[in-house]
This record gives C-alpha cells, sequence and structure tokens, in this order.
C-alpha cells in the first residue's frame, strides 16, 4: 500500500479471523483490547516513539469469548478488528524460525529482501551486508527500548516474534505505564514469573539479540561471527547513552557532569520510595 505521499506502508487486520499464523487461536479480537491498541498506538506516534499506527476500528457483530483476568472466568465480549499499518511486520521471529528450520536459502532470500526495501544506507553488493545489518538493528533496538522507559511503557510481552526488525513498537497486548516508578511493574495478569516486569525490558532486548545473532550465524563468516558478537557486545552501553541522554533532556541537565547518572539514579529511587 502506498500512501500520497510516496510512502509504503503494509496493512495488517487485527483481529479478523483464523490466518494460517493463527496457531491454536480463534484469530479474533475484543472491543477492549482493540480500542485500546488503537489509542495507544497512535499515542506513542506523537510522543515521537516509532510504532506501528491505527487506521481504522471496526466493532463487529461476533461473540467472542476471553478469560480477561486469566483466572477461569471466561466470558462473551463483543468482537473488533483493526486496521493497523506499518512499514514492515518482519519480526526477529521471522528469520529465527527459518534459520532453526535450517531454510537459508530462503533465509538469505528474505534478508535480502528486507535490507533492500527498509535498510537503504546498506549496499547489497556489500559482503558485510548482514553484519552492517545487524549492528542497525542493535543500535536501534537499544533506542526503542530507552524511549519505551523515558515515558514507562512496559510492552507486557517481549519475546522474538513482538520484536521489529525495524525497531518499532508492535503487537500491542497487555501493555501498561506506570502511575509512579516502579521497576516490577508488570501489566501482563499472566506474566506470574514477571518475566517481562519494565525493569527487565533492556535484558529482555538484549536476549532478544542474541536470539538474532544466532539467527544469522549461519550466513557469517568466522571474521564476522567475531565481529557480530563484539556488536552485541555494545548493545548496553548504547542502551545506557541513550537512556542518559533521555533522562538528562526530562531534567534539563546540559553538558557532561560524571555526576549525571547518580542523579538520575537518585531521582529514581526517590520516586520508588515515595
Amino acid at each position: 500500500y502506498f500512501c500520497r505521499h510516496g510512502e509504503r506502508w503494509e496493512l495488517q487486520l487485527k483481529g479478523s479471523g483464523k490466518t494460517p499464523y493463527s496457531r491454536n487461536g480463534d484469530g479474533r479480537a475484543v472491543l477492549r483490547s482493540s480500542v485500546r491498541e488503537f489509542l495507544c498506538s497512535e499515542a506513542m506516534h506523537y510522543l515521537g516513539i516509532p510504532t506501528s499506527r491505527a487506521a481504522s476500528l471496526v466493532v463487529s457483530d461476533d461473540d467472542v469469548w476471553r478469560d480477561q483476568f486469566y483466572n477461569g472466568n471466561i466470558k462473551k465480549e463483543r468482537g473488533a478488528i483493526v486496521l493497523r499499518l506499518a512499514k514492515s511486520w518482519f519480526r526477529i521471529g521471522s528469520l529465527e524460525i527459518l534459520a532453526h528450520s535450517g531454510e537459508l536459502d530462503l533465509l538469505r532470500r528474505l534478508l535480502d529482501f528486507i535490507i533492500q526495501k527498509h535498510f537503504p544506507s546498506i549496499a547489497m553488493n556489500d559482503s558485510n551486508r548482514y553484519l552492517e545489518f545487524f549492528s542497525t538493528v542493535v543500535s536501534e533496538t537499544a533506542n526503542l527500548i530507552s524511549l519505551w522507559m523515558s515515558v514507562g511503557f512496559a510492552h507486557g510481552v517481549c519475546n522474538t516474534d513482538n520484536f521489529s526488525l525495524l525497531s518499532i513498537t508492535i503487537d500491542y497486548g497487555p501493555f501498561g505505564f506506570m502511575d509512579s516508578y516502579d521497576p516490577n511493574f508488570v501489566p501482563n495478569t499472566s506474566d506470574d514469573e514477571r518475566r517481562y516486569k519494565i525493569g527487565n525490558q533492556a535484558s529482555v532486548g538484549l536476549f532478544n539479540l542474541s536470539k538474532l545473532l544466532q539467527a544469522l550465524k549461519p550466513l557469517l563468516d568466522p571474521r564476522q561471527k567475531q565481529l557480530a558478537s563484539q556488536i552485541l557486545e555494545g548493545y548496553g552501553e548504547h542502551y545506557y547513552s541513550r537512556f542518559t541522554e533521555l533522562f538528562k533532556t526530562k531534567l534539563g541537565l546540559l553538558g557532561e557532569n560524571e555526576n549525571d547518572n547518580y542523579l538520575i539514579a537518585f531521582l529514581l529511587k526517590v520516586s520508588l520510595l515515595h
């Protein structure tokens, strides 16, 4: 789909029914979650955070049965369909599944397609193009999660299938915003182990990027594998640099001061205590 400005957007219907990717689900969505996705994706866009967008929401006449609080109490709810847009819906899991199944030719073709369409700064005749691609995804993922943290946004389900290769926020499910600072905040009532609590998001990002590297390794030579591992090791520095920059902007701190990080940590701790 092309808009009037010449940009290419991919359309996706959420809640329209079963697809080949529905697994054991019914492919439906309820009205409450559809409204939340519509509002939050648009809010994130206007907060300046890379995200999918919502174009429309249609209420359906279908009855959808859901256990809202995962306590065994299944209720009938009104269904809805959201038309959502993104420059691409490819995720880390899109490459991971091909590498896992040994479909390396298809993996290479898909990766070349993604690079050609969405990473114009990378030359297709560059023998290091997969390395350049990985480096970009690492730095942009660090940037995205820093932005999430800067507004207190918790995604809720940060697995590799919900992490965009274009480093945009996708698949709004049990997300939430913190009312007050709490690194243990979990918006997903089914996440009993607090795996995706907001304080874990940066670490989960690193885990997902390590899975991406694992998927890319069959396409890399030994030197490139070593360089890719070094790039992944730099993720933490990317994240903390961007995180600090965002919070310094919030506090109006100018220039560089060795006590800036201490002040940010102190104020977050004070917020936690209060």
